[in-house]
């Protein structure tokens, strides 16, 4: 505790100027990224006027993110990571590109809808294979841009820089095409990640810290798993976030919210997409002042309860307002379980296994994203829209009286000792 009173500095992180260029990019990636998916959605709900085809976008990121996952976090470990960094959102502004032109009017012009739509899914495809490596190697840089004492407030700048983005992102895109349409706010996103490509000039080249370079690919995933399996709170840590992701995919629904059941439009489909990133605002100006070392499995355990209640409150309102709040809720508890567990990963994960590890916990939380998107879709097809949110909520809600029951140890979780 005096550690924690006497030197604790919230700013520690940003004290370090490449860290500060790591976090602009990664925000205008994950903005990027986040608004252009929204932009899909939008444009194939337009499309289809089918809740399962927003589902499908999900299921088909989903495919290749999760087949790639685990090797993805093999070559990180094995290759410097600036070079993989920069090869990855070259590989992302090639997609962009992708997106920006299937959008136009030219396009629409010389094929059909059902051939626009088929063109957006295979973009979508093919950025499943590259967002599978952007999780290993983030994860990777963070360690080797900060020292080890700075890991919980680099990954508090890091988790928040990455909620606000993801919230944010969404939340402009709503606006954006009731502003300027759907081509044009595709060309902004592709116009974000040529800045961030030209930023990545101000990262150095980085160590290779793995001493096992060259080890065969099917004994360095055994390692990478192996590792995850052993090491309880981190696999306890992704596998309850895991579930809260897959079953609070709720906001894959909002087109259907705005347009069918609040009935407010594309305006307020920004708004309801804005909500969250309120919330996650917040998270990042106060989470750096607040250690979250401290008692962090029960932190955990109370914050997910919290988004599963917001998840059913957002499920069952038909009140504009209170559907705002309720997202707001959503977006406060989802950032503080993210930075929780982001301090988890990177204080109990060793350096030379930082990558697959990484891959692990993209195949636990970040595809139950487009699984929880697909989870969504599919029941709101079978059950309606109302009962599969609330349905979401109330797993989200189990998952932590579980977790509690099954593990009680979890809750004793604290890493303050880890830091020093």
């Amino acid at each position: 505790m005096n550690y924690l009173k006497e030197n604790y500095d919230p700013y520690a992180a940003l004290r370090f100027k490449e860290f500060n260029f790591f976090l602009f990019i990664r925000f205008i990636l994950v903005f990027g990224w986040s608004m252009q998916f929204i932009i899909v959605e939008w444009e194939v709900y337009n499309l289809t006027k089918d809740p399962l085809s927003l589902g499908l976008i999900g299921l088909v990121e989903i495919i290749p993110a999760i087949s790639m996952a685990l090797f993805a976090g093999h070559i990180v470990d094995q290759n410097e990571k600036k070079r993989l960094f920069v090869l990855a959102i070259f590989a992302f502004l090639i997609i962009s590109f992708g997106f920006y032109f299937v959008t136009s009017e030219n396009f629409y012009s010389l094929f059909s809808s059902k051939q626009v739509l088929y063109s957006i899914y295979f973009l979508v495809f093919i950025g499943g294979f590259v967002r599978a490596f952007f999780g290993p190697i983030i994860f990777s840089l963070v360690a080797l841009i900060v020292p080890k004492k700075i890991y919980p407030n680099a990954a508090s700048w890091s988790s928040s820089t990455w909620q606000l983005a993801a919230v944010v992102g969404p939340a402009f895109a709503g606006f954006s095409i009731a502003w300027i349409g759907v081509n044009s706010s595709m060309g902004f996103v592709l116009s974000a990640i040529v800045i961030a490509f030209t930023l990545t000039l101000f990262i150095k080249r980085k160590p290779i810290l793995n001493t096992k370079i060259g080890e065969p690919i099917m004994q360095s995933l055994k390692t990478g798993l192996s590792f995850v399996f052993k090491t309880k709170a981190i696999l306890v840590a992704i596998t309850l976030d895991m579930v809260a992701v897959l079953f609070g995919g709720a906001i894959a629904l909002l087109p259907i919210y705005a347009q069918d059941i609040l009935n407010v439009g594309s305006q307020g489909f920004g708004m309801l997409r804005a909500a969250p990133a309120v919330g996650s605002l917040i998270i990042m100006f106060t989470s750096a002042y607040i250690p979250v070392t401290k008692n962090a499995g029960k932190k955990l355990l109370i914050a997910i309860f919290c988004f599963g209640i917001s998840i059913i409150v957002f499920g069952v309102s038909s009140i504009f307002y209170l559907s705002l709040f309720a997202l707001f809720i959503y977006g406060l508890t989802d950032g503080i379980s993210m930075i929780i567990r982001q301090t988890i990963l990177q204080l109990k994960t060793p350096d030379e296994v930082r990558g697959r590890v990484a891959s692990v916990n993209s195949i636990f939380i970040g595809s139950s994203n487009e699984l929880g998107a697909f989870e969504s879709g599919l029941t709101a097809k079978l059950m309606g829209t109302v009962p599969a949110v609330v349905f979401g909520g109330i797993m989200t809600i189990l998952s932590v009286g579980f977790t509690s029951l099954k593990f009680p140890d979890f809750k004793k979780l604290d890493l303050t000792e880890d830091i020093k």
